[in-house]
């Protein structure tokens, strides 16, 4: 019974061990602009901070625009970017499709 348990001890740290190696190799850094889901690409700039809030207040969503592609990357965590609003950044989190969970962020 003894032998039973610790072989199922030693394959569930294993498995946690596989798992969080490939969940730090899934993350990335972009550099993009934090914007709204209503301007999208358009107001990916210094100048649309005001814009961007107003449209955040107004219900849409918050975006990173990336500064390579202009890719749009919907935000699933938001309060993670709350308070910069129109500011240019380089967020590292996880990429799915078009959507990112932002684990970090710092000012460009």
């Amino acid at each position: 019974m003894k032998r039973i348990l610790l072989v199922c001890l030693g394959l569930s740290v294993l498995f946690f061990m596989i798992v969080s190696v490939s969940a730090a190799a899934d993350k990335t850094t972009v550099n993009g602009w934090v914007a709204d889901s209503k301007c999208g690409a358009k107001g990916a700039n210094a100048g649309a901070e005001a814009c961007t809030k107003k449209c955040l207040e107004a219900g849409a969503k918050v975006v990173v625009v990336t500064d390579s592609d202009q890719k749009v990357l919907n935000v699933d965590n938001p309060e993670a970017l709350k308070g910069h609003e129109g500011h240019h950044i380089a967020v590292t989190g996880v990429v799915t499709g078009d959507s990112i969970h932002v684990d970090s962020m710092k000012m460009l």
